[in-house]
């Protein structure tokens, strides 16, 4: 009832994903709490103005030193007000803090002026990003030059896009058509032309759309990765079982790892990245740091294919 309602509401930008009502909700909460107190208070100092207003003038009145449950009362109602707004805010944190088990995940770059995503099917675009409707999309992003900003006000997320470090969003379209994307961070003198969109099919419509190829087949970029690992030679380090230079990567991903230093890191797809464009920063415990760095030998996009060849080999 409450997400027809907000639908609706014609103030908002158009709600197409499971998290965008959730948003509105908040929004229009902590808006009704203050458009409440507000006339409250007016009502208040006009009732109050009228009612104590002097009429004689000879009247002195008596002075008011304090009134414990009035005190209270207007301390533990903004307080019990506050700790709502707070937890449920938390509590819609949270829950798209984490992307749900079974994500399709997809990678993202942004670079002056455009943004290159590529599907796990191999399938590249620029400035638009097809979806299906009703699956959980996971989005990679990182930037190739200076801070930009993944903006799509229908589904009510914005994430920004750093230099040497990724950043994850997600979000369930549920409804089909296209929708705006921009950059919403200031990038440079074309920033206002960085702009695109997301169009959401039904799964029978994507399904069509991924098998359509524009130039020939397209590796996935478990595949490229694939072939980079081997044109890199970096299994002549990382063998498997952890008996060469460098520690092994089968099942790697995921994992807690012990570093030199006696500190521990998740073995996710900044830490990866980390490994393979600046090595020595973090090393693991029991080898010695003698990766080379393949910062400059790599662009991003090589980079997310290595991160998605590892993510799929198995401990076995």
């Amino acid at each position: 009832m409450w997400e027809k309602l907000f639908k609706e509401l014609s103030f908002f930008p158009e709600g197409a994903s499971t998290l965008a009502w959730e948003i509105d909700a908040i929004y229009l909460f902590a808006v009704a709490i203050t458009v409440v107190f507000t006339l409250l208070i007016f009502a208040l100092m006009a009732f109050l103005v009228i009612k104590f207003r002097r009429t004689d003038e000879n009247f002195v009145p008596k002075p008011i030193h304090g009134s414990a449950p009035l005190e209270i009362t207007w301390s533990v109602i903004p307080f019990v007000i506050t700790m709502v707004l707070f937890g449920w805010g938390a509590y819609v944190f949270f829950k798209y803090s984490t992307p749900p088990a079974g994500s399709m995940d997809v990678h993202v770059v942004g670079k002056q002026w455009m943004w290159k995503i590529q599907h796990p099917e191999g399938k590249r675009e620029i400035n638009e990003l097809h979806v299906p409707i009703g699956q959980p999309v996971r989005l990679i992003m990182t930037s190739e030059d200076v801070l930009h900003s993944f903006y799509i006000p229908a589904f009510r997320i914005k994430r920004d896009t750093v230099p040497g470090r990724y950043s994850v969003a997600w979000f369930e379209a549920n409804k089909t058509g296209e929708f705006h994307l921009f950059c919403a961070e200031y990038c440079g003198t074309e920033h206002s032309r960085m702009i695109g969109k997301v169009v959401v099919l039904s799964q029978p419509e994507y399904d069509e759309w991924l098998r359509t190829e524009e130039n020939g087949a397209q590796d996935t970029p478990v595949m490229a990765g694939q072939r980079l690992f081997s044109q890199m030679r970096c299994e002549s380090c990382h063998s498997e079982g952890g008996v060469g230079k460098a520690p092994s990567l089968a099942g790697l991903y995921g994992t807690q790892v012990v570093l030199a230093d006696g500190s521990r890191a998740v073995a996710d797809e900044s830490y990866l990245r980390e490994s393979i464009l600046d090595p020595k920063h973090r090393v693991v415990d029991g080898f010695s740091p003698v990766m080379p760095t393949f910062q400059g030998q790599l662009s991003e996009e090589q980079v997310l294919e290595l991160i998605a060849y590892i993510k799929t080999l198995d401990a076995k």
